[in-house]
This record gives C-alpha cells, sequence and structure tokens, in this order.
C-alpha cells in the first residue's frame, strides 16, 4: 500500500461512507469492510496502518474481535460504540483498544483522533488540507475556496451560512451523486441526531434562493423526490 491505509470494520453504511469521505479529504487510504469476518481476513491480507472497529456488528462482537487481533497483531484499534457505558471503554482499552469514540460522532474528531494515535506510535501522517493550503477549485460555474470557507458562482461570491457552505460543498464534492437527506445531515451538521430532515429541504431552498439572484436561469440543485438531493452540472 503507497499511503497509510484505514480498515473500517463497521456494518452502517451512512456511517462507514462518512468516515470514507472524511479520511479520503484528509490523504488517507481506506478499505470498508461490513462484518467482522471480511475484516479480519482483509487485515491478515493487507496489514493496515490503524483499525476503526465498531463494537456491535452483525457477526461478532467488536470487543471478541479485537481479542483476536491481539493475537496476531499489534495495529492502533479505534473502537466506534452506539453505548457509552464505562465497562465498554475500560474493557475495551483492557483488550488492546487504542482510544473510543461513541455515537454519534463528528468525522473530524475520529480523523483528529486517528492522527493523534499514528503519531504516537511513530506512523507518518498525510499533511492536512490546512497545512497544504489548497488552492479554490473550479466546478462548473462554482469556484470553491476550502481555506475561507467560501463559494462563488458565476463569478459572484454567495453569502452562505456555516451549515449552507457546508452543504453546497458536499455537493460539489461528488456532482451527480444523490445524498440522502440523512447522509447530507450526518456530512455537514456537527449534531446530526438533534436536528430534522425538513432543515436540509429548508438549507436547500435559502442556498437555490441565493443561486437565482446571482444567475436566474439556472438551478443545479436537483431534487430526487422521496430520497434527497444532487448537484448536477
Amino acid at each position: 500500500m503507497s499511503k497509510e491505509t484505514i480498515l473500517i470494520i463497521e456494518d452502517e453504511r451512512p456511517i462507514a461512507e462518512t468516515l470514507l469521505y472524511a479520511l479520503g479529504r484528509e490523504g488517507f487510504g481506506t478499505h470498508w469492510s461490513m462484518t467482522g469476518g471480511e475484516g479480519l481476513t482483509w487485515l491478515r491480507a493487507q496489514k493496515p496502518s490503524l483499525v476503526v472497529l465498531d463494537i456491535g456488528l452483525p457477526d461478532c462482537n467488536g470487543l471478541d474481535l479485537c481479542r483476536d487481533i491481539r493475537t496476531e497483531s499489534q495495529v492502533p484499534i479505534l473502537f466506534l460504540s452506539a453505548r457509552a457505558e464505562e465497562v465498554d471503554r475500560i474493557l475495551g482499552l483492557e483488550l488492546g483498544g487504542d482510544d473510543y469514540v461513541t455515537k454519534p460522532f463528528s468525522p473530524r474528531e475520529v480523523v483528529a483522533r486517528i492522527r493523534s494515535i499514528l503519531r504516537r506510535v511513530g506512523t507518518p501522517v498525510p499533511a492536512n488540507e490546512e497545512s497544504e493550503g489548497e488552492a479554490p477549485l473550479s466546478i462548473g460555474p462554482f469556484l470553491e475556496d476550502k481555506e475561507k470557507m467560501r463559494i462563488s458562482y458565476h463569478g459572484e461570491q454567495l453569502e452562505l451560512s456555516r451549515y449552507e457552505y457546508r452543504l453546497l460543498s458536499l455537493l460539489l464534492g461528488r456532482p451527480g451523486k444523490v445524498f440522502s437527506r440523512e447522509e447530507i445531515l450526518s456530512r455537514a451538521w456537527e449534531e446530526p441526531e438533534m436536528t430534522m430532515d425538513r432543515t436540509v429541504d429548508a438549507h436547500i431552498k435559502s442556498i437555490r434562493k441565493k443561486m437565482r439572484a446571482v444567475h436566474e436561469e439556472d438551478d443545479p440543485i436537483r431534487t430526487v423526490r422521496g430520497v434527497g438531493y444532487a448537484l448536477e452540472l
């Protein structure tokens, strides 16, 4: 493997895809396994730099899987769990886990903890976007400056709120991909569990209004009824 690769063993697709996206943007290689058995097989063959391990897997308990991994590998392990009981955290660390994150979580927090673990064990980590200084990205009629959190449309800067920026930036990152409302909330909102789906609709409506004020004829955001939204260029 040419770069540090994170193995994600997680059966919930929205959570896994959120982590794959966040880690990919930070320069990590990634691999996703939905079951403990698949993850263990891949780990033995590829030897990743770190494992993100869900405790509640469909085919096994993540704590038991950690015990199995530790019989043959000292790869760093970051636990994910929907439960916050202290006994789970203590047991996970005693079994050889390096850190523990409770769902729901911020993807940025998980990435930061992964970086911290890798530095602690002496593994090189990719430079993050803040240290590299990313140039503005041109996407169709849009120009996104990630460092300044600004997006221009047909040459005019859009006055976006924090969440409007995050939402539009998410769509710009994957033109044509249909994002469900749940996926948008999980990736763009800091506390998605405290937010309703219709909040996404309200923010989309506001973004469209601001874009129409710049270029009335176009509406690049496509609504997929019953699902969510996509950016069509």
